[in-house]
């Protein structure tokens, strides 16, 4: 059994989790505290988690397609995301981020914030209240939402396959490899991808559930 589609599916959700850790993290904490808009904006950024994620890729593919404004320049530029790793990553980023970003920003919103507001009358920077004060105060969920996102992004199918495609050894995933084994009508092969999944999220799920019940770590919405 070749555990290259293993390695790859690490490999990008450990890429896509970091991106989504430093793309969402701030999003979220912006989102809690609008004022206007925050309906419209909060839609956009959970979109991606209750679209099909074939619809996720096909918009994905229409983005960064040659025949795309974004994908044309890219490939000028010698950048390629369609059938690539690259791609196999952004689609594995776009589809974990609302996991993430939902559960950091249910936190910022519960937040006491108090400690913001002294935080601010001693004169510290946004940035550093950020790091300091938001973030330890929310650990619990962000660790969580962290969790998640790392799973769903293990676990991605829909969005790879449309936009990364197939290629075994370059972009092959361990759930794409599921659906090739079924496809082949190896069923043996595609059980032992399907327990290999399977475990690790198990684990992840109760990970997840033991952090999040620390300090209230359930905030969600």
């Amino acid at each position: 059994m070749d555990f290259t589609p293993l390695f790859l599916s690490i490999k990008a959700a450990v890429i896509s989790t970091l991106l989504v850790i430093l793309i969402g993290m701030p999003i979220a904490y912006r989102t809690a505290h609008m004022k206007k808009g925050k309906s419209i904006v909060d839609a956009v950024f959970t979109l991606p988690m209750v679209l099909p994620p074939t619809v996720v890729g096909f918009f994905l593919l229409l983005l960064f397609g040659k025949t795309s404004v974004i994908g044309g320049w890219l490939v000028e530029h010698g950048i390629m995301v369609v059938f690539s790793q690259t791609g196999m990553v952004i689609a594995s980023t776009v589809v974990a981020f609302p996991l993430l970003y939902r559960t950091a920003r249910g936190a910022f919103e519960q937040m006491d914030q108090t400690l913001i507001y002294a935080g601010q009358t001693l004169g510290l920077k946004n940035g550093t209240i950020f790091l300091k004060i938001v973030c330890p105060n929310c650990l619990p969920s962000i660790t969580a939402g962290v969790i998640l996102a790392f799973t769903r992004a293990m676990g991605e199918f829909g969005a790879t396959i449309m936009l990364a495609g197939n290629i075994p050894g370059k972009t092959q995933t361990a759930a794409v490899a599921i659906y090739t084994a079924m496809q082949n009508g190896n069923r043996e092969l595609a059980f032992r991808w399907a327990a290999v999944i399977v475990g690790p999220s198990l684990f992840f799920i109760v990970l997840m559930n033991a952090v999040s019940g620390r300090k209230g770590g359930d905030a969600w919405l």
